[in-house]
């Protein structure tokens, strides 16, 4: 007769709930996840306090080092945020995709030294602050850099985004001069993995710029953010779906700037400010991923609601049948 271990760690209600869902939808191609994972706010929610504690307390080190494997628990994809800032070292590669199990799927930020054609005037960026970036789309940086650490990874890593910042006026001579760019760099990429841009530039959401993505099978990101067109106007967009998988980020509410929600929200306990249109399209891009069969991954951001596991909640109860 076999016992149960008289100290298992409980699962949250929340989080037995959702996973069934969530995975139901994954068995469809539709991969629903949040932006990033280390968030106390989600404690009793997603995580369960009792699995970090170190003598007697809480250990945020313990919980930030461990709880991608019980995040996994629910979700079936992750968006890494973190590489957007720096190129990983292959050590904490491995460390990472050794903290999860091997089911769940990863996108990552390609880093902003491939992306930041000028670096802004900020302190963490020291000397650089100021100055044009020699390296803004550098195919053979991003290869050595990037791609080559994570191809042994490749078959967890659902995608992998090239987020481009609002470009100023001046950056380029003209609209097309960034297209330019863009597509000589897609150009120069294996089809090892796929791909998608994410502009924070609505001006550039034109026939030209889906035309570069789909002749070299790049998904264009739906994102919501502060200056961007709102998801179910970016959908609407002729050509706007311009390959075989669709990437959705629901990041900010149009209007509202990243420090003010981050102000409003933290520590991102529960939704403070729903966002029903918001939601919406974010049910008519499963309705379009379920009748096109095509692969898609979504992921909501704590800054989009206050709360990204109880938006995603939302979003799958509230699904059409």
């Amino acid at each position: 007769m076999s016992t149960l271990p008289l100290f298992e760690d409980p699962v949250p209600d929340f989080a037995a709930a959702l996973a069934p869902k969530l995975a139901r939808l994954a068995e469809q191609g539709i991969y629903i996840g949040t932006s990033s994972w280390k968030y106390e706010g989600w404690l009793g929610q997603i995580y369960s306090r009792e699995r970090y504690g170190y003598r007697g307390k809480f250990s945020q080190k313990k919980f930030e080092n461990e709880c991608l494997e019980e995040y996994a628990k629910t979700f079936p994809i992750v968006c890494g945020d973190f590489s957007f800032y720096q190129f990983p070292s292959e050590a904490y590669w491995a460390k990472l995709f050794a903290s999860a199990p091997r089911e769940l799927r990863f996108t990552f930020k390609v880093p902003e030294d491939i992306t930041v054609k000028r670096f802004p005037k900020h302190d963490r960026y020291g000397p650089k602050a100021g100055l044009e970036n020699a390296a803004f789309l550098n195919p053979a940086l991003f290869q050595d850099g990037l791609l080559g650490p994570l191809e042994r990874y490749r078959s967890r890593i659902a995608a992998l985004i090239l987020e481009f910042g609002s470009f100023a006026k001046g950056a380029f001579a003209a609209e097309p001069a960034f297209l330019d760019r863009l597509e000589q760099f897609l150009a120069a990429l294996p089809a090892t993995f796929r791909y998608a841009v994410e502009i924070r530039n609505p001006e550039f959401l034109e026939k030209h710029y889906f035309d570069c993505l789909r002749a070299h099978r790049v998904s264009h990101v739906f994102n919501a953010w502060t200056r961007m067109p709102e998801l179910g106007v970016q959908m609407g967009l002729a050509d706007a779906f311009t390959t075989d998988f669709t990437l959705v980020r629901a990041l900010l509410r149009k209007g509202r700037a990243y420090e003010d929600a981050v102000a409003q929200f933290s520590p991102y306990e529960r939704i403070q400010d729903p966002n029903p249109a918001g939601r919406v399209a974010l049910q008519n891009l499963i309705v379009h991923a379920r009748r096109t069969r095509q692969p898609s991954f979504l992921f909501v951001n704590n800054r989009f609601e206050g709360n990204a596991p109880q938006t995603i909640q939302a979003i799958v109860d509230d699904l059409p049948d």
